[in-house]
C-alpha cells in the first residue's frame, strides 16, 4: 500500500504549545499513516518530548488541532489516548519496582477473579498466561517472571514495558528514547521488537537520538528544531549527515530542500 493511498493514524494541524512566554511547540503540522514507522528528531529542547505530551494526553496544546483515526479528539489525560488506542513507553518506563512481570503488564488493568471493591481478588493463573503470551508475541525473554521488575536489567525492565504496550495499543505505539540507557545486546533485542511491530503492522512513532537506529527502523524522518517541524525525510533516501544538518540548522538550503509535511503527505 502506497503512502498516498494509506489512511492516515494521526494528523496534527498547527499544534502549538507556549509555557507562559516559552514557545516550546508552533504551528507542528504532522502526519502518520497506517502501518507506518517513522521517526521525531531534533536536539535538546526542539520541541519532540512537548509534541509528543501533547498527542499523549499528559498536557493539553495551546491551540492546533489532534485528529486520531479519523476524529479531531481533546485528550485531557493520558488514560484518554490509552482508551483511544495509544500506548506511550516513556523514558521513565512507569513500571513498579516491587511487582512482578504479569502485576506490571496489567497495571491499572488487572482481570479479577470476583470482583469486591476494595475486597476484589485478582485472577493471577489468567493475568500470567496473558503475561506470557504478550512476551511471547513480542519476542521478549525472562526467565522469572515472578521475580520483581527491580531485580531485572535495564533491558529487561524496558522489553517489560515494549511488551506492555504491545499488548494493548490497538491503533498507535510512541516510544520515546527506547534505547537511551541500554547496552549493545539489549539495544539490540528492542530493535528486533520495534521490528516486529512492523512486521503486525502497527504504525510507531520513535523518538530517538540515535541516527543509525533511526535509519535502520523507520519509514520516515521527521526534523524539529527551535519548537518548529522544520521538514520530513524519507528513511531510505537520506543520510545522517543531511538530518543532522536540518537539526542544527547548518545547511539551511538543505533543509528548505526537504520535502515539506504538506509535500511528503501528497508525494
Amino acid at each position: 500500500m502506497t503512502q498516498t493511498s494509506a489512511r492516515e493514524v494521526l494528523r496534527t494541524t498547527r499544534l502549538t504549545k507556549h509555557y507562559g512566554g516559552i514557545h516550546a511547540l508552533n504551528d507542528a503540522d504532522f502526519v502518520l499513516h497506517a502501518g507506518e514507522h517513522v521517526a521525531i528528531v531534533g536536539d535538546n529542547g526542539a520541541g519532540k518530548s512537548t509534541f509528543v505530551r501533547q498527542i499523549t494526553g499528559v498536557e493539553r496544546p495551546t491551540s492546533g488541532q489532534i485528529i486520531f483515526d479519523g476524529q479531531p479528539v481533546d485528550f485531557r489525560t493520558p488514560v484518554d489516548a490509552r482508551h483511544a488506542g495509544i500506548e506511550t513507553v516513556f523514558q521513565d518506563l512507569a513500571l513498579a519496582g516491587h511487582l512482578n512481570v504479569p502485576a506490571n503488564i496489567f497495571l491499572g488493568r488487572e482481570k479479577l477473579r470476583l470482583n469486591l471493591g476494595p475486597f476484589s481478588i485478582l485472577d493471577e493463573r489468567a493475568l500470567r498466561q496473558d503475561a506470557e503470551r504478550a512476551l511471547q508475541t513480542t519476542g521478549v525473554k525472562i526467565r522469572n517472571i515472578d521475580a520483581p521488575i527491580q531485580h531485572m536489567s535495564g533491558g529487561q525492565r524496558q522489553c517489560v514495558a515494549i511488551s506492555r504496550a504491545a499488548s494493548f495499543a490497538s491503533k498507535l505505539i510512541i516510544m520515546d528514547e527506547p534505547t537511551a540507557a541500554l547496552g549493545v545486546q539489549e539495544t539490540a533485542q528492542v530493535e528486533r521488537i520495534i521490528r516486529g511491530l512492523k512486521d503486525r503492522g502497527i504504525p510507531l512513532i520513535l523518538v530517538s537520538h540515535n541516527l543509525r537506529q533511526v535509519l535502520d527502523l523507520v519509514d520516515h524522518v521527521w526534523v524539529f528544531r527551535r519548537g518548529r517541524i522544520v521538514g520530513t525525510l524519507k528513511a531510505s533516501e537520506t543520510t545522517g549527515n543531511e538530518i543532522v544538518a536540518m537539526i542544527t540548522g547548518v545547511d539551511d538550503n538543505s533543509a528548505d530542500e526537504a520535502k515539506s509535511p504538506a509535500a511528503q503527505d501528497g508525494g
